[in-house]
């Protein structure tokens, strides 16, 4: 088994895999997974959207940036699209002025509608509740699982190498040399990059380098049946301008969630009951739908650092500690044009440009910033 490497990712979600794809075109890569599959863990549990308008700024052009990629994938990425079409439906309820303020503000292409437009794009709208609505026509679904396969794909087929049920359990760095030792065995690199998603900063710690303030957060989603709405995979995804509840069709049902941010440990999430229920109230005073009653429910985690970007670049204490961690909610939106940004900088090469012209500072993702 080869043990010496120009790279080792640690996590196999959509981060390390996606720039693993791109790093190992031209290197020797290893992907150490601890889990006995790729994008277990937040990878698996995406609500799946494409919304360049979603996230803090930072996130926003990387998002951007991305948009072509899944419109327009490589030949031979993938066997089916990547990205179908589907409006967002944002809508601004009495005493949301301050919110509905702050996403225009920061947000593109928004077109301000009337309620009987409204109604027309999503037939269960409560009337009288939405004061101001927008609608934004650019997003749309995300096949997820398609995405992962893709990026996993192209790393294999340049030569990368993928071990799954091998958990991390020492690093040591000695001579330019970083050694991971996991349950499969030991491997060597002078580069290792950290995209261990909620387990980023027990990563750091086992290798002696100092946290970045990760903390995980649950998101509960809860799926519900649609029964008696003809059309309804058709109807936008639905949201209110605070962020406090979102809605989707998907997979022939309908998935609803309170946008709930619970820190916790990282571990195997579990839906909060209470969340859900939290969101389908929010859902039911929002619109007519009535719900009745869950199919099912699942929790995943979303990582955050206390400024809520992402966190991408070398440690400035540590040599060869490339960080890649604190996506948040928007690691699958944005993975083409952050993996390439992030592999150009673990190459120590230029940004790529499309991504800086989209409005990306290097200095608000890099882990400089919270030393």
């Amino acid at each position: 088994m080869k043990t010496e490497f120009d790279y080792i990712v640690i996590g196999a979600g959509i981060a390390g895999a996606s720039v693993a794809a791109h790093l190992a075109a031209s290197h020797n890569v290893l992907i150490l997974e601890m889990e006995d599959r790729p994008g277990y863990h937040t990878t698996g549990r995406s609500a799946a959207s494409y919304e360049p308008n979603y996230g803090p700024v930072p996130m926003l052009a990387l998002t951007r940036a991305s948009a072509d990629f899944f419109k327009n994938p490589p030949a031979g990425f993938t066997e089916a699209p990547l990205f179908m079409p589907r409006g967002s439906l944002y809508l601004a309820a009495e005493g949301e002025e301050a919110a509905t303020e702050y996403l225009l503000a920061k947000s593109e292409g928004l077109d301000e509608i009337s309620e009987l437009e409204a109604t027309e794009l999503l037939p269960i709208l409560r009337p009288g509740y939405t004061k101001r609505a927008f609608l934004d026509k650019a997003t749309g679904d995300l096949d997820v699982d398609l995405l992962h396969r893709g990026y996993l794909r192209q790393f294999k087929t340049v030569g990368g190498v993928l071990h799954s049920n091998a958990e991390v359990v020492a690093i040591t760095h000695s001579a330019g040399q970083w050694m991971v030792d996991s349950k499969l065995g030991k491997f060597t690199a002078p580069i290792v990059i950290n995209a261990a998603g909620a387990w980023g900063d027990v990563i750091a710690k086992m290798a002696g380098v100092a946290p970045v303030g990760l903390v995980p957060k649950r998101r509960s989603i809860g799926v519900v049946p649609v029964v008696g709405y003809d059309g309804f995979e058709k109807w936008p995804m639905m949201m209110d301008v605070a962020d406090s509840w979102y809605a989707k069709p998907q997979s022939g049902k309908l998935i609803v969630s309170s946008a709930d941010a619970t820190p916790v440990d990282p571990h195997d999430a579990y839906a909060d009951d209470m969340a859900i229920a939290e969101g389908v109230e929010r859902l039911m005073t929002a619109t007519t739908f009535e719900v009745t009653h869950l199919d099912h429910s699942w929790g995943g985690l979303r990582s955050f650092v206390p400024d809520g970007n992402v966190v991408v670049g070398f440690d400035p204490s540590e040599e060869g500690f490339f960080w890649l961690v604190g996506q948040g909610g928007y690691g699958i939106q944005s993975a083409p044009a952050l993996s390439r940004t992030a592999a150009a900088m673990a190459e120590r090469k230029s940004i790529p440009v499309d991504v800086l012209e989209a409005g990306l500072k290097i200095t608000h993702i890099h882990p400089e910033r919270l030393r």
